[in-house]
């Protein structure tokens, strides 16, 4: 059995119960070695088989769940935040079914959730937004055009940025293009929940001074979006005059 396993966004407290249940448990163990807390190995059992894949292939990573299963041992392939937003786990779960090896997934909580805790914010906003893009800059790994910055600033909701933390000056022209305002607020959150966790803001426009200043180059989201701003209304939800399901409003 393989357990791909959300970590959590760093902090060792914020895996699952049942994340951590099955990192103990494991004879194996495969974890993203350059995102994911190396706290977390010291709940592996006596024994366990520790790998670094940051140092493998998807190859060398089959191969190692394959010999596994031949011992019949269980294995946990220990993700960084949660496993479904750039975990790259499709293309480790399709491989699984071919070989007929079963799997399961656990989730975990985002770097995004760890940083809007961080920063003691909330995404959706009445009257300021009320949707959240998680999205990356185009690097190595292609973005599809029709998912381009420029694109999705045109609707100046919430935005998340992961990956690109070392493409802030090109970023900041697209988001500026795309509609957001100069001024419009930014979070740079480094390494949101660690212990070494850094928070520094600034607007779209001074985002690459920001970084640059800060020698931000990686392991860092970047927030984006009047949900950091003071404006907001009040929920409709907790208003006395507002009736729904469970309490008559006041009129």
């Amino acid at each position: 059995m393989v357990h791909f396993v959300g970590a959590g966004p760093g902090a060792t407290d914020l895996i699952t119960l049942r994340g951590l249940k099955y990192l103990s448990e494991a004879d194996v163990i495969i974890y993203a070695g350059s995102l994911v807390n190396k706290e977390l190995l010291s709940y592996a059992k006596a024994g366990a088989e520790i790998y670094n894949s940051a140092h493998m292939t998807l190859e060398e990573v089959i191969d190692v769940v394959k010999k596994a299963e031949k011992e019949n041992k269980n294995t946990v392939r220990l993700h960084t935040g949660d496993p479904s937003i750039y975990g790259a786990i499709r293309e480790q779960i399709d491989i699984l079914k071919l070989l007929d090896i079963n799997f399961d997934v656990v989730p975990g909580v985002s770097s995004f959730c760890g940083a809007a805790a961080s920063l003691n914010a909330e995404y959706t906003l009445p009257n300021v937004s009320q949707s959240v893009i998680i999205t990356r800059m185009e690097g190595r790994t292609p973005v599809p055009e029709r998912e381009s910055i420029r694109s999705f600033a045109a609707h100046k909701s919430t935005m998340i940025l992961f990956l690109s933390s070392g493409l802030a000056e090109e970023l900041s022209k697209e988001l500026i293009a795309g509609g957001y305002e100069k001024d419009t607020p930014v979070a740079v959150v480094y390494k949101a929940t660690w212990h070494d966790e850094k928070i520094f803001g600034c607007t779209v426009e001074s985002l690459p001074q920001t970084m640059k200043d800060n020698n931000i180059t990686k392991t860092a989201l970047i927030l984006v979006g009047n949900f950091l701003g003071n404006d907001y209304e009040r929920s409709k939800l907790y208003s006395p005059k507002f009736t729904h399901e469970f309490r008559e409003g006041i009129e």
